[in-house]
């Protein structure tokens, strides 16, 4: 089989040298020379433009995207033109499953098979293999059975068919909210364990003992390990977490769909709080208090 990947930042370029160690003959493209370059010191063949990479690969063409989300509109735009009738397109990015849908009725118009895929695995995936949900039509993700069973961590396991168009993107959108919950109980009990001095608890001794036979263990908890062994007080990190989206599409989804998701939403209010460095409301709030019962308020350089 042969592919097109087009992307080639931390995941896309990891997956176009997996597949290149797995068989599968891959030609790379992406507008910034350097992530050319780096792919083709890996032995990935590249192009420097949209159209040499439509012309490098033979008919029916599968082309897979790796760019973030709003990238991909003003992509199809300028890669449908190029492409032709029985091509296929692969959306593998973090995609809104509403946006993919309208994504592929774009690319039915033009012929050309679409799949929208739910990628997990993130810098990892090279070496371990990612975890694939495939929305789309069976026929289309027959050609790609190939490519999948190379990215996934088994030609048998981490990857599937999970539904029609929208489906995959559905699948990792829940996936990620999911994940926000997850990473958000961890740093609670781990913040817990901390704030407890008096037993002067070895965090990365705990995180390993619990790595091994308990109902807590995952990946996450190997990554927390790790973090905690090399940093056991997380010196140099600031209290700023991002979110790439995918958990306020969960929430929304869950709120439409009247669907009770409070830990997935709470942990999506914490990232948001986490970004608040001078809170208006907790200053809001000690006001309040003041007010109320007289308690007496902090002045913003106490302690500094």
């Amino acid at each position: 089989m042969e592919l097109g990947m087009i992307g080639l930042g931390r995941m896309g370029a990891n997956m176009a040298q997996r597949l290149h160690r797995g068989g599968i003959r891959v030609t790379g493209f992406d507008p910034g020379q350097a992530a050319r370059e780096r792919m083709a010191s890996a032995g990935v063949a590249t192009t420097a433009s949209l159209e040499a990479l439509v012309q490098a690969i033979p008919a029916p063409r599968a082309v897979w995207l790796m760019v973030p989300a709003a990238a991909v509109e003003p992509l199809l735009e300028q890669l449908l033109p190029l492409l032709a009738p029985g091509d296929l397109v692969v959306d593998g990015g973090n995609s809104w499953y509403r946006d993919s849908l309208r994504h592929a009725q774009r690319c039915h118009q033009a012929q050309v098979a679409f799949i929208d895929c739910g990628t997990s695995g993130g810098v990892w995936g090279l070496k371990e293999g990612y975890c694939l949900m495939l929305g789309g039509e069976p026929g289309a993700m027959a050609r790609l059975k190939p490519a999948l069973q190379v990215l996934a961590p088994a030609a048998d396991r981490g990857w599937a068919h999970v539904g029609p168009v929208g489906a995959g993107h559905f699948c990792k959108m829940v996936h990620n909210g999911i994940e926000y919950g997850m990473m958000q109980a961890y740093a609670e009990g781990f913040a817990l364990m901390q704030k407890k001095q008096a037993f002067a608890l070895d965090l990365a001794q705990v995180a390993e003992v619990w790595r091994h036979g308990s109902v807590v263990r995952s990946w996450l908890l190997d990554l927390a390990t790790d973090a905690l062994r090399d940093n056991p007080r997380l010196e140099g990190i600031a209290p700023y977490v991002q979110d790439s989206g995918e958990g306020r599409w969960t929430v929304s989804e869950a709120i439409e769909l009247d669907v009770s998701a409070p830990v997935i939403t709470l942990s999506l209010l914490e990232r948001l709080r986490s970004r608040e460095a001078n809170s208006f409301a907790d200053r809001m709030l000690a006001q309040m208090r003041s007010g109320f019962g007289g308690h007496a308020v902090k002045a913003a350089n106490d302690g500094e």
